[in-house]
């Protein structure tokens, strides 16, 4: 019994290996049903001959064209400006006194004269009363010397009194004439402090809010005034452009007035027309800019001071140039080039040289010549050589091929929600 012990232990030894084998054999048959179940649902259970990749290419390449064109491209510099007031006043009074009344709205515009406030002018009145007085006292007695001045000189001609006497009355006599002169010069200016109590608008513009009211003692050192009156009609805008830009800006200003457009800075809609109006006479060091002021009507005062807008300054046009959409150029490791649609609708790749561009059309000075169809849009599927279809813009999508109808209908069929809904 001792003998047959080993055996019976290396027959249980023996035993696992069989189990793990058979293991291994269903776990991989389980994973070949599997796969071949994944196989079967992704390729739909279609014959191999009959499936295909959903972004195969079929037909010819649907593509949007549009025709080159012979065009006059002006040529803009663009920058960002503000708008200023072209003249702004701050309306100070010039004397000291009780203001009186205050003769204008806030908001209104006023024209150069018009008056906006007086002050109590009672002292300046008697000021300028006390003046005419003096002169007239002043001028009686001037009357008087030069009465004695021709008498003494007929008496000195004849001996009859020392000729000293007649030269001190000629002395006296113009002694009160300048003295008369002074009082007309004190007259003229109690007459002009007396004119400042009456405050005047100094510009036409448009009045702000009052800075002081009715029945307030206002002084000439107030520095916050009455009111501050701003000139909008014409208004103008300053803006820098770089130094780069100066020889274009200064040759096109040497012709004649150069066009300068005000834009809205959201959407680019054109605001007013105006004139550029002065070149700074210099650079700015730090910034490598130059200051430009240009002036515009504002007639309906689509500006207003303080405002930033787009400005877009016209410095020359480019005559009778081939033009094409900027969406036709492309850009590859050779350049820029467009697909340019021949009479048998196939697309052939051609480099072209794009001298300016912006948003809607670039000027092409060599590749393209006008009439020619280029592309504009439908590039994901498009190669050199290719077929295309050339559709009009919301023109329906080509009618699908009949084995994908049917497959389609079969999928609405097959469809839980198709079926609620019948």
């Amino acid at each position: 019994m001792h003998g047959e012990l080993p055996t019976v232990v290396k027959d249980k030894d023996k035993a696992p290996p069989r189990g793990r084998l058979r293991r291994y054999v269903i776990f991989a048959l389980m994973l070949g049903i599997i796969g071949g179940a994944l196989y079967y649902a992704f390729s739909g259970g279609a014959p191999k001959q009959q499936r295909r990749s959903r972004f195969a290419a079929e037909g010819p390449v649907p593509v949007l064209v549009a025709p080159a064109a012979k065009a006059d491209v002006p040529v803009y510099l663009d920058a960002v400006g503000t708008t200023r007031a072209l003249n702004t006043v701050t309306v100070r009074p010039q004397v000291d006194g009780k203001l009186m009344s205050v003769n204008f709205d806030e908001g209104q515009d006023v024209k150069k004269g018009d008056v906006l406030a007086r002050i109590d002018p009672t002292t300046f009145q008697a000021a300028l009363d006390q003046a005419v007085a003096k002169k007239a006292q002043d001028e009686a007695q001037l009357a008087n010397a030069k009465i004695d001045l021709a008498r003494y000189e007929k008496l000195a001609a004849t001996n009859s009194i020392n000729r000293q006497q007649a030269d001190t009355q000629k002395a006296l006599v113009a002694q009160l004439t300048a003295q008369a002169q002074s009082d007309q010069a004190a007259i003229e200016n109690a007459q002009a402090v007396l004119n400042y109590t009456t405050i005047r608008a100094p510009i036409d513009g448009r009045t702000g809010i009052r800075q002081v009211d009715e029945g307030n003692i206002v002084h000439a050192s107030d520095s916050t005034g009455i009111v501050v009156i701003t000139q909008v009609k014409p208004i103008s805008v300053l803006f820098n452009l770089p130094q780069q830009d100066l020889d274009q800006v200064n040759s096109a200003f040497a012709k004649g007035p150069i066009r300068v457009d005000a834009l809205k800075s959201d959407d680019d809609t054109l605001i007013d027309r105006g004139k550029l109006i002065v070149v700074d006479n210099q650079v700015d060091p730090t910034t490598g800019t130059v200051k430009i002021k240009a002036e515009f009507p504002n007639a309906n005062l689509q500006l207003w001071p303080g405002q930033f807008v787009n400005v877009r300054v016209l410095v020359s046009t480019l005559s009778q140039v081939t033009v094409i959409p900027t969406g036709a150029v492309q850009r590859g490791p050779n350049g820029t080039f467009v697909f340019v649609v021949d009479t048998d609708n196939k697309a052939k790749m051609r480099p072209v040289t794009v001298s300016k561009q912006d948003e809607s059309q670039a000027v092409v000075s060599k590749g393209v010549t006008p009439a020619e169809r280029v592309v504009t849009t439908g590039f994901a599927r498009l190669t050199d050589g290719s077929n295309v279809a050339v559709e009009t813009p919301g023109q329906a999508p080509p009618a699908q091929p009949p084995s994908r109808q049917r497959g389609k209908r079969r999928q609405q069929q097959q469809s839980p929600g198709n079926s609620l809904s019948r």
